[in-house]
């Protein structure tokens, strides 16, 4: 509040200023907006004044409330926490099922991370990462490229639900030696002018939200869908679950390529994604070269569906005796799986038969893919 021109005058020169109008300073003072002379003269007043020092210490805290400091980027689980509770007050008429969550959370997260992205980040290297049946193999692109890939691939769960497939007649005739993902997405690439720009985002994204809403209308009718993948195929449930699972590696290759933090997936997604790489294993087991008898105790840390998981090295002898032990962190688990840890770093704990457990963890390595 200004003052009258005799005080501001009084206060300018030195001269005791009234109770009242020191009184009256002191909004100014907690916006620290008074004057050098007048700061002075209020704090000397305060120190004798029991009233105005507690008024002053009220209007201080008032004025800290108004200007908490907040960080300028905007909270990652805000997204969530507001779909979470709109949805608590007013359940959609046509809910995601749960075992199409995992896939919408996870190309929501990536959406948002290319959602800022310039040409520079778009044409950015990136070296996907699998594990072959001759050991680690990679394979060199870009950003632009890894949304191509995953554009191609989702296009298996797409041409499954009767959607459109991403592919042109002549592109899907190239791929369609095997159908597999590889064979798509090389012949995506193959088929490009020009190596594929940030143009590949929106029908990417497109794509997504027809596979979320056209799973989300199969209701109890899901069950009788399946997505091949060329050489084997997937029960329409499980390959939602491998699309939010490489959705979710691949967007880690990006941000590590753009030099960006990226967090694992929610602890309910990550454990369905666990869970699924598990059912997959036995049938990995069975097609390798016929093992000795035994079964190795797997511990997971992390996944909310249960930690401990009995693998038979040998599915026709699921019961036989424990001859191994070994722990792994959930999503150090699912980067094994993924092909993005090799399995000689991938236990954090050992014991008991070290070829038995080279066998489980190879397995699950050789669960990556291109």
């Amino acid at each position: 509040m200004p003052l009258p021109r005799e005080a501001r005058e009084n206060a300018e020169a030195g001269a005791a200023l009234s109770h009242e109008v020191l009184r009256s300073l002191l909004g100014a003072w907690a916006l620290a907006a008074c004057s050098a002379a007048e700061t002075e003269a209020v704090e000397e007043h305060l120190g004798d004044c029991g009233g105005c020092a507690d008024e002053a210490r009220r209007l201080r805290e008032a004025v800290g409330l108004l200007h908490r400091p907040e960080p300028l980027d905007v909270d990652p689980t805000l997204r969530t926490r507001v779909l979470e509770t709109c949805l608590s007050r007013r359940p959609p008429r046509i809910p995601v099922p749960d075992w199409a969550d995992a896939y919408d959370a996870e190309t929501a997260r990536l959406d948002a991370l290319l959602q800022d992205f310039g040409d520079a980040e778009w044409h950015a290297p990136v070296r996907l990462r699998w594990f072959g049946a001759e050991g680690e193999t990679s394979r060199r692109t870009t950003v632009a490229g890894v949304i191509a890939h995953l554009l191609s691939v989702d296009g298996l769960v797409a041409t499954a639900l009767g959607l459109e497939d991403p592919l042109t007649d002549a592109l899907a005739a190239q791929a369609r030696g095997s159908g597999g993902p590889a064979e798509r997405t090389e012949a995506f690439w193959r088929a490009s002018h020009f190596p594929p720009t940030r143009h590949v985002r929106e029908p990417w994204r497109d794509q997504s939200h027809r596979l979320v809403r056209t799973a989300s209308f199969t209701g109890g009718r899901a069950r009788g869908f399946e997505v091949s993948y060329g050489d084997f195929a997937l029960p329409l449930h499980d390959a939602m679950l491998d699309r939010a699972f490489e959705c979710w590696i691949h967007a880690e290759d990006i941000a590590k390529a753009v030099d960006y933090p990226y967090d694992p997936p929610a602890p309910r997604h990550l454990g369905k994604l666990i869970d699924l790489a598990i059912r997959t294993l036995p049938a990995v087991l069975a097609a390798a070269p016929q093992a000795p008898p035994g079964t190795v105790l797997l511990e997971i840390e992390g996944s909310p569906y249960g930690n401990k998981y009995v693998i038979p090295l040998d599915p026709r002898t699921p019961d036989a005796d424990q001859v191994a032990q070994v722990a792994l962190d959930g999503v150090e688990f699912c980067r094994l799986a993924a092909g993005h840890v090799s399995p000689e770093e991938a236990a954090a704990g050992q014991k008991g038969d070290r070829d038995a457990i080279r066998t489980v963890l190879t397995a699950t390595a050789s669960l990556s893919r291109m």
